[in-house]
This record gives structure tokens, C-alpha cells and sequence, in this order.
């Protein structure tokens, strides 16, 4: 068989695509490979959100050329495609900028793969129309086998797309309006993956508690109402969500976080900045105080939940102030863990073309005092598990021999002592220590185990 490399820039999505593309390149005569070196065909999957996220692909891709070079030298040939929300955003320009590229295609059109390489046989292809068919009616499903190996973890794409256009954001451009899957077909892919050991499913969306599939019966579902649905497939032990908008957060959903024993204490819900004006300035729609409220809100329906969120630092026009009011809501709310950037300027969006720039010193500066204050958090949330009983789902063998490693419900990194344990269980561990990067612990009781 021909081998495919596929490496997958960004968020989680991009991740759920790359495994579409090479589930539906095994049709092709593919076989997926973890060496780039022997692939007759390398797939970057790439991520628009950040500039320095698109430069890190063209800088790929200049190895990936000279890789190409000597496999041809050795009669080997060597195709390459680019494809996700780089792609979208630049087309052509890939392949000017980068003429060992044989394909560029969008994310929402990489069912057309196996035609476009058939087509660069001859000559070098573009395709980034938003199409007017499902792509995922047009994509194989894979085998058992593909998704075992792939964990007893998975995400499953729900929703597509953006409405809400934020200034700073390239997602409605690269990925399109919200568009939601129906309860069916989402409901039919899970049991896929429950039928093969998958124990916890993610749900994936650019904007996902902004869900609104088509019921079986013809009504329109909200994410609250599939979550309890899901929760109902056998083999099915964990579920959890992202990424989130806080205007999407209903009271179906908010009801779901305390009556859903499956659903994860631990929520991803992007605040962005803690100043109104740059929220305002962000088309956010939303304020900080507002935000404070839903966050209270959540925690009184789970008192146990643990938050994280995204932060943008330097947005243009920031002033000292208003980056002390994203400091201050970060003192007020807490957060178990979050991730946290420069404003990066991307082309085609309004914030690009606002006058005041911050500058890159006055950007790193603030950002290095924000992500100190996010990390003091997060260690003290690691610390404040030890001597807590948790349930573990065991997702692969530990560091050492007689170690295995898995994930708490607030997606913390775990490692035990075991032996009599199989990936796929779900034990109760209390922690005895907390590391810089994961907890340990010891089994107090054996808990759920996973299907044979």
C-alpha cells in the first residue's frame, strides 16, 4: 500500500478532519504512517487563527520540498497537499509561494480528495468553494480496527461554522456559516464509535453550544437535549463539549451540567479580554460582569466545576487599564486552565485595519504577567486534587513499566501504579501528588470497567 502523513495544526477539529482524511484515503490504497520520510503522500492540515500558526505551514513545507526532492531522486514520487483553513484563506497563493504543492483544498471540501488527487496527475489543483453538499454524507466510515487504535477517546464534529464575527477572528471566513449535523447522524457515529471501545466522546464545533440539529422528530435540538441523548448509547461513559461562546450558554445546557452524571465537571468557555470597550471593540456581546453572572450561574447548577477560557492580550487600542480589567476578572472568576495569546492581525478581519496597534513589547510584557497569573491558578487547582477520590479513565500505559496513564474529569493528566487494569477502565483514584504537568495516584476501588 502507499503511505499518508498526516500533521494537523490547531484546534480540535482540525484533529477530527485529519482522521476523515485518512479513514477516507484507506478506500485510495493508503495506509497511515507516523514517518514523513516514507510517504508517497503528505497532508498538512493547517490553522488560520494566528499568524505565526500559518508561517509554522510554510516553513513545513519547505522540508516537506526538499523531502519530495530526494524521494524523486530515488524514483519515488511525492504528493503534497495543504488543506484546512490556510488553505481557505489563501487558495492560489499556496501555490505560488510554495510550487511543490500539488493540492490545495478547504475544510470544508476534503471529501473531494481522492478526485483532486486523481487531477494532479496532470496539473496542480485548488478547491476552496463552500460546496452545497454535506461533506459528511460523502465520507467513508471507519473500520473498528482505525478507531481502536485511535483510543478510548474521540472527538465527533457536531456543528460547523461561525455566525457571531468577531473582529479578530477568521473563522467565518475559513470555515463558513454555523451549520449543525442532525441528531441521526450524530447519534449513528457515535454508536460507531462505542461499538469499538470509545469511552469518551467530545463534542467539536467552532461555535458548539450554538448546536441546532434536526430531532428524529423534526424539531429543532438544542446541545442540552443531544448531550442527554448521547449519554444514553451503552459504552458511552464520558462526555464533555468545545469550544464554547458564553452568549450561547441556555438554560437547557447549564440544567444538562447538573443533572448529567456523563457530562464532565469541566467546561472551555472563551471570555477573551475583561474589559467591556475591547470587548465591545471584539464584537464579543458581551461584558465582563456578564460573564462573572454566567460563570455563577454554572457553578450553582455544578458546584464542582472547574473553567477554562482564551484570552487575547494587546487587541488594538488595549490600554494598561483595560488590560488590568482582564486581570482583575481573571483574579475573580479562577481558572483551572486556559490558553492565552498576542493579538496576531488577520488579514480580511476588521481588528486588522484598526489605527492603534499595540506594540510587540508592550503585547509580550503583558502577556507574560497574564499567563504567571493563569499558571499560579492552574497549580493551585492541580494541588487542591491531592487526597481527592477521582474517577480515571486509563487511556494508555504509564512512563514507566507498571504504570498506567489516564484523564480526571477536569482533563487533568494522571499516572498510577497498576497492573490488573486495561485501557478503557474507568477507576477511582485518590491523589497522592501533584507534578508540574500531571497528578499521581493510587486505586482505591476498581470502578467501571471497559468492554471486551
Amino acid at each position: 500500500m502507499k503511505k499518508v502523513f498526516v500533521k494537523s495544526y490547531g484546534c480540535q477539529m482540525n484533529v477530527y478532519d485529519a482522521e476523515r482524511m485518512a479513514d477516507m484515503l484507506t478506500t485510495e490504497g493508503y495506509s497511515e504512517t507516523k514517518a514523513v520520510e516514507e510517504a508517497d503522500l503528505v497532508i498538512l492540515n493547517t490553522c488560520h487563527i494566528r499568524e505565526k500558526a500559518a508561517e509554522k505551514v510554510y516553513s513545513e513545507l519547505g522540508r516537506v520540498r526538499e523531502l519530495k526532492k530526494e524521494r524523486q531522486t530515488q524514483g519515488q514520487e511525492t504528493k503534497i497537499v495543504v488543506a484546512g483553513c490556510v488553505a481557505q484563506a489563501e487558495g492560489k497563493e499556496i501555490l505560488r509561494r510554495a510550487p511543490a504543492v500539488d493540492v490545495v483544498v478547504g475544510p470544508q471540501n476534503y471529501h473531494n480528495l481522492p478526485e483532486l488527487l486523481r487531477k494532479a496527475r496532470s496539473e496542480r489543483v485548488v478547491d476552496t468553494e463552500f460546496p452545497i453538499e454535506d461533506k459528511f454524507d460523502h465520507l467513508p466510515k471507519p473500520s473498528k480496527a482505525m478507531i481502536r487504535n485511535r483510543g478510548v477517546s474521540s472527538f465527533l464534529t457536531i456543528q460547523e461554522g461561525c455566525d457571531k464575527f468577531c473582529t479578530f477572528c477568521v473563522v467565518p471566513y475559513t470555515r463558513g456559516a454555523e451549520v449543525s449535523r442532525s441528531v441521526t447522524k450524530i447519534i449513528d457515529e457515535a454508536v460507531r464509535l462505542a461499538d469499538a471501545g470509545v469511552r469518551e466522546l467530545t463534542l467539536i464545533g467552532q461555535n458548539v453550544n450554538a448546536y441546532h440539529g434536526e430531532g428524529p422528530d423534526g424539531s429543532i435540538w438544542s446541545l442540552g437535549r443531544l448531550l442527554h441523548r448521547l449519554a444514553e448509547i451503552p459504552g458511552i461513559a464520558r462526555l464533555r463539549y468545545t469550544t464554547s461562546h458564553p452568549r450561547d450558554m441556555d438554560d437547557e445546557l447549564i440544567a444538562a451540567h447538573r443533572d448529567l452524571p456523563a457530562l464532565m465537571p469541566y467546561l472551555h468557555l472563551p471570555v477573551q479580554s475583561g474589559s467591556d470597550r475591547i470587548l465591545d471593540e471584539m464584537n464579543r456581546k458581551h461584558t465582563g460582569d456578564e460573564y462573572r453572572r454566567l460563570i455563577e450561574r454554572i457553578r450553582k447548577a455544578q458546584p464542582n466545576l472547574a473553567l477554562s477560557s482564551d484570552f487575547i492580550v494587546g487587541f488594538p487600542g488595549e490600554t494598561d487599564a483595560e488590560f488590568e480589567d482582564t486581570m482583575r476578572l481573571v483574579a475573580d472568576v479562577g481558572f483551572a486552565s486556559s490558553f492565552s495569546f498576542k493579538y496576531s492581525p488577520r488579514p480580511g478581519t476588521p481588528a486588522a485595519e484598526m489605527e492603534v496597534q499595540v506594540s510587540e513589547a508592550v503585547k509580550a510584557e503583558r502577556l507574560a504577567r497574564l499567563q504567571n497569573l493563569l499558571e499560579t491558578q492552574r497549580q493551585a487547582f492541580n494541588r487542591g486534587t491531592v487526597g481527592q477520590t477521582l474517577d480515571v479513565l486509563l487511556e494508555k500505559p504509564g512512563r514507566h513499566p507498571g504504570q498506567m496513564a489516564g484523564k480526571s474529569p477536569y482533563l487533568q493528566a494522571v499516572q498510577i501504579e497498576t497492573d490488573c487494569h486495561q485501557i478503557g477502565d474507568i477507576v477511582t483514584v485518590r491523589m497522592t501528588q501533584a507534578g508540574s504537568n500531571s497528578l499521581f495516584g493510587e486505586v482505591v476501588k476498581p470502578g467501571n470497567q471497559a468492554a471486551a
